[in-house]
C-alpha cells in the first residue's frame, strides 16, 4: 500500500531478493548475503491518482516507458549490491532471522555494498524470442555462490525447473538462444523433447568406457568449477512447524511505517482507505483495521475514520523501532537522466528558444516530448511527439510551457471530453488541464514568454516547483534543479 508498490517506471524501481545466499571467498571463508538492485535514478513512484489514470488510459505505460528510454539513449542502470552477514550457526543477524523471507535487514545495520552495474543498452529485436522464453531459475548459480537451507528457496530449487519444463515444452529449454550460455557446454543432457543440440560421443551416462569417461565433472582442482559449499545444518527433529520469527507479522511493518515521512504516511492512509472503501464485506474491513491497529494507532484511526468505523485497540505490544531512513523515497536528490519532459508549444506563437531547450534536455540525458495542437512538423522543422488530444500529465516528469495556444479545431467536447467548453476560453482547455494535473501530482512546471499566461489561467502565480523566466534556457536550469527531488513534496497536504 506504500508508494513503493506503484513505481514511476521500471527504471526507478528497486529490486531485491527475499532469500539469503551463502558465498565463499578465495580463502574458503563463507558469509551470508542478500542481493539488491539499486536504480541509478533513485526510487520514484506514481501518486495513487496517477496509477489509476494510467491503468485506464495507458495499460502499456511501463513497457513503453522502458522501451522509449532505451531507444532515446537514456539507458537505465542498476547497481548490484550485497548486504553481507556473518555465517553463524543460527543464521541470525541483529535478532533478524536471515532465512525468513518476510523479513528485511535495515540498510543502517548492514549497508548495501555495490559490486557491479547493469545497464540496458538495447531493446529486444523479437519480444517473444528474447523475453517471453527467458527461463529464470534460483539454481542458476556461479562458483562461489550457493543456496542456504531457507525452506522457501529449497522448494524453488525444484519448482522453477518444473515450471520451465511445462512452460517451454520439455527439458531442453536451456538450449533456446536466450537461455543458452555464451560459452560452449558439453553435457549429457541428450535427447528429450525439443532437442536442438548435436552431442558428440555416444554415451549419455557416466562412468563410461565408450567415450573415455567424458564428459566428467570438473573437480575442485579445476579453476572456475562449481562446487557446493559443504555446510553442516544444525541437527533437529523433523516436525510440521515453522520458526517462531515467522509468527511476527507486525514488527517490520511498524518499522516501515515509522520510517516513512509524513507525506508518505498520508499516501499509505489514502491507499488503505481507498481499497478498503471498495470492500463490501464488513468482517474483512474490521479484520484489516485490527491488523492496522497492531501496526500503528494513527494509521488505524485515520483509515477507520475514512471508512466510518471505530478504530480497535492493538492486540500486540507496540515496540518503538529504530527507524530506517533508507526505506523512504523523500529527501535525497537524484540525477534527472531519462526523465520525460513535456514542452507545450503554440505553432502560431513565438517558437524561438524551443529548439534550444530541446537540445539542452537531450544533452542533460533527458527526453523532450513536444506537445502541440496537431502532429507533424511545426516552425523550422520541430517534430511534434504528442498532441493536446493524446498527451496526459502522467507521462511527464515535468512540463514546460512555451506558448498559450488558443483552442485547436478538435477542442470540441464531442471529439475530446478533455476539451470542455472550449468556445468560452482563450487557451485550449486541455493545456490548462495538463498543467493542473501536473500541479496536483507535485510535478515541476516551468513557463516563459506567452506560456506564463497558462500558469495565470490555472491560478499558479508562484510557489515551490513553479518556475517562470525570461527564456527557456533560464527556466530549464531551475526546473532541472527542482526535478532532482523527484517531486515537489511541499505541495502535498499533510495532516498526520
Amino acid at each position: 500500500m506504500s508508494d513503493r508498490g506503484i513505481p514511476r517506471s521500471y527504471r526507478m524501481m528497486e529490486g531485491f531478493g527475499v532469500h539469503t545466499f551463502r558465498v565463499e571467498n578465495a580463502a574458503g571463508e563463507t558469509s551470508l548475503v542478500k542481493f539488491h538492485w539499486k536504480p541509478r535514478l533513485g526510487v520514484h513512484s506514481l501518486t495513487w491518482e496517477e496509477a489509476q489514470m494510467i491503468g485506464g488510459i495507458d495499460p502499456d505505460f511501463h513497457r513503453r516507458d522502458l522501451y522509449d528510454a532505451i531507444e532515446a539513449g537514456a539507458y537505465p542502470a542498476w547497481e548490484l549490491g550485497l548486504q553481507v552477514f556473518p555465517d553463524n550457526p543460527e543464521q541470525v543477524f541483529e535478532g533478524i532471522d536471515l532465512l525468513d523471507p518476510t523479513k528485511i535487514v535495515p540498510e543502517e545495520l548492514a549497508p548495501v555494498q555495490p559490486v557491479g552495474l547493469m545497464v540496458l543498452t538495447a531493446n529486444p529485436t523479437n519480444f517473444f524470442a528474447e523475453t517471453e522464453q527467458v527461463a529464470f531459475h534460483v539454481g542458476h548459480l556461479v562458483p562461489g555462490i550457493d543456496a542456504t537451507d531457507d525452506p522457501l528457496v529449497q522448494a524453488r530449487l525444484f519448482s522453477y525447473v518444473d515450471t520451465q519444463l511445462t512452460r517451454l515444452g520439455g527439458p531442453n529449454f536451456n538450449q533456446l538462444p536466450v537461455n543458452r550460455p555464451h560459452t560452449e557446454v558439453n553435457d549429457m543432457f541428450r535427447d528429450g523433447f525439443h532437442q536442438h543440440a548435436v552431442h558428440a560421443g555416444v554415451a549419455p551416462y557416466k562412468p563410461n568406457s565408450l567415450d573415455g569417461g567424458c564428459p566428467f565433472h570438473a573437480g575442485a582442482d579445476v579453476e572456475g568449477s562449481f562446487e557446493h559449499l559443504a555446510v553442516r545444518v544444525a541437527e533437529g527433529t523433523k516436525v510440521r512447524a515453522q520458526p517462531a520469527s515467522y509468527d511476527d507479522h507486525y514488527s517490520q511493518v511498524r518499522l516501515f511505517w515509522k520510517s516513512m515521512t509524513p507525506v508518505e504516511q498520508e499516501h499509505i492512509i489514502r491507499a488503505y482507505t481507498f481499497e478498503l472503501g471498495k470492500c463490501y464485506e464488513q468482517a474483512i474491513k474490521e479484520r484489516q483495521l485490527q491488523c492496522l491497529a497492531n501496526i500503528d494507532p494513527v494509521l488505524c484511526q485515520e483509515v477507520a475514520t475514512g471508512l466510518g468505523l471505530p478504530a480497535p485497540s492493538p492486540t500486540v505490544e507496540l515496540i518503538e523501532p529504530v527507524t530506517s531512513p533508507a526505506l523512504s523515497q523523500v529527501g535525497e536528490p537524484w540525477p534527472a537522466d531519462g526523465r520525460m519532459v513535456g514542452i507545450v508549444v503554440d505553432p502560431q506563437g513565438d517558437l524561438s528558444g524551443v529548439e534550444e531547450v530541446r537540445t539542452a534536455i537531450f544533452t542533460a540525458g533527458m527526453v523532450p516530448l513536444v506537445i502541440a495542437p496537431h502532429g507533424g512538423m511545426i516552425g523550422d522543422g520541430i517534430a511534434v511527439q504528442r498532441t493536446f488530444a493524446t498527451a496526459r500529465s502522467v507521462e511527464f516528469d515535468a512540463v514546460l510551457v512555451a506558448g498559450a495556444p488558443v483552442p485547436a479545431p478538435d477542442a470540441l467536447p464531442n471529439r475530446d471530453e478533455k476539451a470542455g467548453a472550449a468556445d468560452t476560453v482563450t487557451i485550449d482547455p486541455r493545456v490548462v488541464l495538463l498543467v493542473e494535473e501536473c500541479f496536483r501530482h507535485a510535478k515541476v512546471i516551468g513557463a516563459w514568454g506567452a506560456g506564463t499566461a497558462v500558469l495565470d489561467a490555472a491560478g499558479y502565480v508562484g510557489g515551490p516547483g513553479i518556475v517562470r523566466g525570461e527564456s527557456g534556457a533560464e527556466v530549464l536550469g531551475q526546473v532541472q534543479e527542482d526535478m532532482a527531488m523527484h517531486r515537489v513534496w511541499e505541495r502535498f497536504a499533510v495532516s498526520v
